[in-house]
């Protein structure tokens, strides 16, 4: 476990003044779990050709997605076209919510970090807001934590929502999340009214770009978890996480260094 030495970090004593924001895939799940985007691509519950289109689909954009290079908004852009594309192969292809629902029990293909679920447990227990801010499929991300019995009440997901008509995926809910713009996502009003009295934030994330999801100036302290993936050099998180927990390393060990 890596702690920023120019950073103090506090226990907290008082969890009512905190809420949580999370990144989903590889920061919850473990960093070698599938992402939400490719459970349905490892089942085998859909057609070769949408596997195939799909695969195309990663090779072509996952390396712009990870260039560092390109400037902000050409990026955002082609990203956005990548999540768009895929979409469009769910409703191309009539995938159904039941397949959907089916894939989901696969827990092979996610599983949660070591002591995930019990931080969420104890979050709950707290009544401590969980924010939950994904570029990933939002319909997994709830089925797998249903699944696993811990959808809690003071959970609030944001993230793709297929949406389906007539049993088939007809498309996303909403604007697409993608991993640059995680800092332009609304949260609704009635959660938004549960984080009123709370000024911290303690921010958990596998990537940079994760730290978008907190505006810094709008609370009195933000305090940064990362999680080592097989993809990020574990320097950069070091570089701009708090904490950063390294391979091994797991949320118990986080709850013990945060009471």
């Amino acid at each position: 476990m890596f702690i920023n030495k120019n950073k103090k970090i506090l226990p907290i004593k008082n969890w009512n003044n905190y809420y949580v924001v999370a990144d989903f895939d590889r920061t919850i799940t473990n960093g070698n779990s599938q992402t939400s985007w490719s459970i349905l691509a490892n089942s085998n519950l859909v057609p070769k050709e949408y596997v195939e289109e799909r695969t195309k689909l990663y090779a072509k954009y996952r390396p712009i997605e990870l260039d560092n290079s390109l400037e902000y908004a050409e990026k955002s852009k082609l990203i956005r076209e990548w999540f768009k594309k895929h979409i469009e192969l769910f409703v191309k292809y009539k995938i159904s919510e039941d397949i959907f629902i089916k894939a989901s029990k696969d827990l092979k293909i996610m599983e949660f970090r070591k002591g995930a679920k019990e931080f969420i447990k104890f979050l709950h227990f707290n009544k401590v807001p969980l924010i939950i801010i994904s570029a990933g499929v939002g319909n997994f991300i709830e089925l797998f934590l249903k699944h696993n019995n811990c959808m809690y009440d003071n959970i609030y997901i944001s993230s793709n929502k297929i949406i389906f008509k007539d049993g088939v995926a007809n498309g996303v809910d909403s604007n697409i999340i993608h991993s640059l713009n995680k800092n332009e996502v609304s949260l609704p009003k009635e959660v938004l009214a549960k984080l009123q009295k709370r000024s911290n934030v303690l921010l958990l994330g596998d990537q940079v770009t994760d730290l978008k999801m907190v505006d810094k100036t709008l609370h009195e302290n933000v305090l940064t978890v990362g999680f080592e993936t097989l993809e990020l050099p574990v320097d950069e998180l070091k570089r701009n996480f708090d904490i950063v927990c390294e391979k091994g390393d797991d949320y118990n060990e986080l709850i013990n260094i945060l009471n």
